[in-house]
């Protein structure tokens, strides 16, 4: 076993300095693609949506979701490409914009979710806690 360990350890350390790489390109490019995708604005689809809910200034909130999912997705790949105070507090701020558009996507979209299996196995929950694990950490 230790070999083993040992084994893994060594083709794994190199490669450490990258890895929140993984999880910064995976959520950025997730939300760039999730806010592009809602173009052009307003998102009409999604309007009509928010307005059978009875949501005030659907064609508003929706692109405001969509400048949102984009900018919070660049942030926070371009959070990491920054030193210093401002990296860190965009990147804070990107992955904080990240947390609070999950938490409508999953109370608006999937209520129904809330605390079961099925949110568990969503991407929409993996997206929070990264968005989480970035408004938390920052560039540390």
């Amino acid at each position: 076993m230790k070999k083993l360990d040992t084994l893994l350890e060594s083709i794994a350390k190199p490669l450490i300095p990258i890895t929140p790489w993984l999880l910064r390109l995976g959520l950025g490019t997730s939300f760039i693609l999730h806010g592009i995708g809602k173009f052009p604005l307003p998102p009409e689809k999604m309007v009509t949506w928010f307005e059978s809910m009875g949501y005030m200034y659907p064609e508003l909130v929706t692109s405001m979701v969509a400048v949102g999912e984009v900018a919070a997705g660049a942030g926070i790949i371009l959070g990491g490409l920054l030193s210093g105070h401002l990296g860190n507090l965009i990147t804070r701020l990107s992955g904080g914009a990240v947390v609070v558009i999950m938490i409508g996507a999953i109370l608006i979209a999937h209520s129904d979710w809330l605390v079961t299996k099925k949110l568990f196995m969503s991407e929409q929950i993996f997206l929070f806690i990264i968005g989480l694990f970035f408004a938390i950490k920052g560039n540390k």
